[in-house]
């Protein structure tokens, strides 16, 4: 009974929990809703132009994870500076981030204008429909390059969002998503569908709205915090210099580099798992595509958990408190799978409604629908190795990490797609299921980690 006693918290510790989780899977619910409904809006212009979206959006995931991967080597020592009560850390860490955003972005927005045809080429494979590849090629093409405007304000704006979560603040960019998504979908009626007088401008005007929408979210986010230093002191001076400490960026570069690694391999190697289901045609991409847009929407508990994860036991273990940062991690983690039970069970049994609501062809609403069964039956395994990646990375066990995640999705998930799209005749879904059942071996792996408390480090306690 201890054991069981152990994973369950008091009625204020759950309060504690949903207070930092709510906000951000709000934040995440509303973005990803909006991405579904931008995901149909695209749809109904075409199954070609929403497939070139589809393999564009492949593209910008990656470098979104370059993001990710390449800020939360900072932003570990961030959540643990805020948790010593160290501002003058937490800014160094933010900036930190801002260099590695400006590096991110010089790279993939050349990559983008120079090879971005090449990449969305590698995605196009003739199937049983009879789609126009050369329509799917040219919307993709188009939609790639209005996006990498809208590269530089997404970038900094995850630079301010992370911050503000890892010091507790999840309102803040709840709000500005929340502001930023309306005016995306506001802004896609309009433009795809020629609304209010304005042309309609298709692919180009989806892509379009979303730039305008990241400058709105980055506008909000960098105005109320810079007017309320008083509540977010470490973003005072921000700006008067770039000046990080050596041993404090040897170390943030050391604890980073794994995750920025890891976080462009696992960026990747989702396209590249997603190009080997598209061997099976194009209709493949496009029914992938409608499974990851409505399934993400049911994973938020997942991401959501990851995000508090990171911030209550970063800031335990900055503040010197270990055995609470391990009893803490139990207790999530068996929420976080509790949850996604009920979550995954509701997917299930919708799958068909949502995606019969694309106006595709009947196969790849079946074929779709299909994959969310899948997706939804896994969905407390993901949740339980997201909920072992946070509790890794918090500590700063970031090769680990990197071994932990896009290692074993290349040795394990893409050379499994790898070899059966390639050198047998089975079908897509049975693919899918052989290729999501290799996660797992990776809970099981996930379990040994945390259990060694190899993790439970103090990254920023006094030399």
């Amino acid at each position: 009974m201890t054991g069981i006693r152990s994973l369950i918290g008091t009625r204020s510790y759950y309060k504690n929990v949903f207070a930092i989780m709510i906000p951000v899977l709000l934040q995440n619910l509303i973005t990803n809703f909006v991405s579904l409904l931008d995901n149909i809006m695209v749809g109904q212009v075409g199954t070609e132009q929403m497939s070139g979206v589809a393999i564009s959006n492949q593209l910008v995931f990656v470098f979104n994870l370059f993001l990710f991967g390449g800020v939360s080597g900072a932003g570990i020592f961030a959540a643990q500076f805020f948790g010593k009560g160290d501002e003058e850390g937490v800014r160094q860490s933010v900036r930190m981030k801002l260099i590695i955003g400006m590096i991110g972005l010089v790279l993939f927005v050349t990559a983008f204008w120079t090879i971005g045809g090449n990449l969305i080429t590698s995605f196009l494979h003739e199937g049983s429909e009879g789609l126009d590849l050369a329509v799917t090629y040219g919307s993709g093409l188009e939609y790639l390059r209005l996006m990498t405007i809208g590269m530089p304000p997404f970038a900094l704006s995850f630079v301010y969002a992370s911050t503000l979560r890892e010091s507790g603040e999840t309102m803040l960019p709840m709000k500005a998503s929340i502001a930023a998504v309306l005016v995306n979908l506001v802004g896609n009626y309009i433009l795809i569908f020629g609304k209010f007088g304005m042309p309609a401008m298709g692919v180009a005007g989806a892509a379009i709205a979303t730039v305008i929408s990241r400058y709105a979210e980055l506008a909000i986010l960098v105005i109320y915090s810079h007017r309320h230093k008083e509540r977010f002191g470490f973003f005072k001076g921000l700006y008067s210099s770039l000046h990080i400490e050596r041993s404090l960026m040897g170390r943030m570069i050391r604890k980073g580099t794994p995750l920025l690694v890891n976080e462009i391999l696992w960026a990747a190697g989702m396209a590249m798992l997603n190009q080997c289901y598209s061997l099976r045609g194009i209709e493949v991409v496009s029914a992938t595509n409608i499974s990851s847009t409505v399934s993400n929407m049911f994973s938020c508990v997942v991401f959501s958990m990851g995000t508090t994860i990171n911030i209550i036991i970063g800031q335990h273990l900055g503040a010197g408190k270990m055995e609470e940062a391990v009893r803490d991690h139990k207790k999530i983690t068996a929420l976080s799978v509790c949850m996604c039970i009920v979550v995954g069970i509701v997917l299930i049994f919708v799958s068909p409604l949502l995606a019969d609501i694309y106006n595709t062809t009947d196969n790849v609403k079946h074929m779709a629908s299909s994959f969310m069964v899948v997706i939804g039956i896994y969905m407390p395994v993901s949740a339980y190795i997201n909920a072992c990646y946070f509790t890794l990375r918090s500590g700063g066990k970031t090769v680990i990490t990197f071994i932990f995640d896009s290692a074993f999705l290349w040795a394990g998930n893409i050379l499994a797609a790898f070899i059966l799209t390639r050198a047998t005749d089975l079908p897509i879904l049975t693919i899918f299921i052989i290729v999501n059942s290799m996660d797992l071996i990776k809970c099981a792996i996930g379990f040994f980690m945390v259990r060694s408390r190899k993790w439970v480090v103090n990254l920023v306690k006094d030399e």
